[in-house]
């Protein structure tokens, strides 16, 4: 007969807490730095149906470009990252060849595989889930996942971001794509461009130190510099090098003021020793 195990007597009884109050019997203590999961599941419908309800704006760009209903769907289901998907349809309606509007988009798209590293270290997901986590390594699925506090926050966060975005993008997709027709002329409306604004709204709020401001700033100014002279896709990628680029000059702003700062430091204790002498 297996031994039975007593719970000990504080379970189901209220437990006081460091601010003098208590919590109810079962709650799970919160510890410092962590955050309730419907507050992440909150934030991560806000962003996917934000974001999935601009896969309209892809279809609607996408059937104006030329490209049949099956191709628009299946390059929304298959490629997901909506920029690569925005340049791509763009190249072909400015007449540009499909292998280089291909090029463009898959430069464009590479910045995800630079999210997988970072996202593959936090989300540790076990081996068999990891392909049908890369379909939704995004920017928006990294935007959500990388401020959360803790390893089951950045889980759901991703997870739910994902799942929302999918499957909103693809159906959004798909109605834009039908309802083009009604439309007309779609470069009137300029529904090219409600992707990227979503996304900058979302970037925008984490962009708290000077040192992250100003990376973006010199981003923007060498993606645009660069954007009339290069293909599509390579300015972005390029737009990469702010990052390093403020990091190496703040290092030697910082290593100057603290030389300087170490000399004057040795000239007060020179001038203390002659004093005492």
């Amino acid at each position: 007969m297996a031994e039975q195990t007593t719970l000990p007597e504080s379970v189901g009884e209220p437990t006081n807490t460091p601010d003098g109050g208590t919590t109810d019997p079962g709650e799970r203590p919160k510890t410092p730095g962590t955050k309730p999961d419907a507050a992440v599941v909150r934030d991560a419908l806000g962003v996917g149906i934000a974001v999935g309800l601009s896969g309209f704006a892809f279809g609607v760009t996408s059937a104006g470009s030329g490209l049949s209903l099956l191709q628009t769907c299946v390059l929304s289901l298959a490629v997901f990252t909506g920029a690569s998907q925005f340049a791509l349809v763009g190249a072909l309606a400015a007449g540009g060849n499909p292998y280089t509007a291909a090029a463009g988009a898959f430069f464009l798209g590479v910045r995800n595989s630079f999210y997988g590293l970072r996202l593959s270290q936090l989300l540790a997901l076990p081996r068999a889930l990891r392909p049908f986590a890369a379909q939704w390594v995004i920017d928006e699925t990294t935007a959500v996942t990388l401020p959360q506090p803790t390893r089951r926050a950045a889980r759901i966060g991703f997870a739910v971001t994902g799942l929302t975005l999918y499957v909103l993008w693809n159906l959004t997709t798909l109605l834009g794509a039908l309802g083009a027709e009604a439309l007309g002329d779609t470069e009137v409306w300029g529904l090219d461009a409600a992707s990227p604004a979503v996304f900058l709204a979302l970037l925008a709020p984490m962009l708290k130190t000077a040192t992250e401001r100003v990376t973006a700033a010199v981003a923007v100014l060498l993606a645009l510099g660069l954007l009339p002279v290069l293909p599509a896709g390579v300015p972005v990628l390029l737009s990469a090098l702010a990052a390093p680029a403020v990091l190496f000059l703040s290092g030697r702003r910082n290593g100057t003021a603290r030389a300087a700062e170490g000399r004057r430091e040795q000239d007060r204790s020179a001038a203390g020793t002659e004093e005492n002498r």
